[in-house]
């Protein structure tokens, strides 16, 4: 029969074995790699509602917003590295600290517009050629029931769903696609200047985001601080097409490990 103080030793062994391991994934989380749920439509059909990735979190360096809750204790960025224009990337709001994921669009110093719908990149504009229409079931998707907005309006509940769809192509090559749903009010826009140390994001959703087409005094997002990024989207691991990610009959077999353009 074991001996009490063998049990008891046995139990801190496994106390001891639990917070080494919290400490492990606190430290990859923090300085390598944090998981991220897609929640909404605003970067349909680079990312879907219910998509899994991890955000590489040492692609820019580190600031507060590193650590959970933002509770990096420093202020400004270490070690960071230079964001890309068409970089997917994962940020906290600067007004209310609310985790996004957009697309960076402008660079500080960049002259942004929206023509027609059509985005111009210091006067020039980022070219959109026309794709086969984005198609998905008109039903409610992931944890909160998100019903999607449609082109081909009305359309039961079931019916399919149709979108635009165009590749559009930002200088220094990067091609992704934006969707269009309707006339919207951020299809003409004025000149938005991107000031030093910010960025400015648009959804690839166009007519379905909430991103720095809308000034932050207007409730939207407005330009985002350098120091707000928490980390890049390179690949999705999987992706959930049912209302929780545990309920893996609805994962989508063709996401497994999917590129992030």
């Amino acid at each position: 029969m074991a001996s009490k103080s063998s049990s008891d030793g046995g139990i801190v062994e496994l106390i001891k074995t639990i917070v080494s391991a919290l400490v492990l994934a606190g430290i990859i989380r923090t300085l390598l790699f944090q998981p991220f749920w897609i929640p909404s439509g605003s970067m349909k059909d680079t990312l879907l509602i219910g998509d899994f990735l991890f955000v590489n979190k040492f692609a820019y360096g580190y600031s507060k917003h590193s650590c959970p809750w933002s509770l990096c204790p420093f202020s400004g960025r270490i070690w960071a590295g230079e964001p890309e224009r068409g970089d997917v990337i994962v940020f906290k709001h600067p007004g209310d600290g609310t985790v996004y994921i957009k697309r960076l669009i402008g660079l500080p110093g960049d002259r942004i517009q929206m023509r027609e719908g059509v985005l111009y990149l210091n006067d020039q504009e980022a070219p959109q050629t026309a794709m086969d229409p984005f198609v998905e079931e008109k039903a409610p998707q992931g944890p909160f029931g998100n019903i999607p907005r449609c082109t081909n309006q009305p359309v039961p509940m079931g019916g399919e769903c149709v979108k635009a769809r165009a590749s559009e192509s930002l200088p220094g090559g990067v091609t992704h696609n934006v969707l269009d749903i309707a006339p919207s009010s951020v299809d003409d826009t004025l000149v938005y200047n991107v000031p030093e140390g910010h960025y400015f994001f648009v959804g690839d959703n166009r007519d379905n985001s909430s991103d720095s087409r809308i000034p932050r005094q207007g409730g939207g997002l407005g330009y985002v601080p350098f120091e707000n990024f928490v980390g890049r989207a390179d690949r999705i691991m999987f992706s959930s097409a049912g209302s929780s990610i545990l309920a893996f009959w609805t994962w989508r077999s063709d996401r497994y490990l999917k590129a992030i353009n």
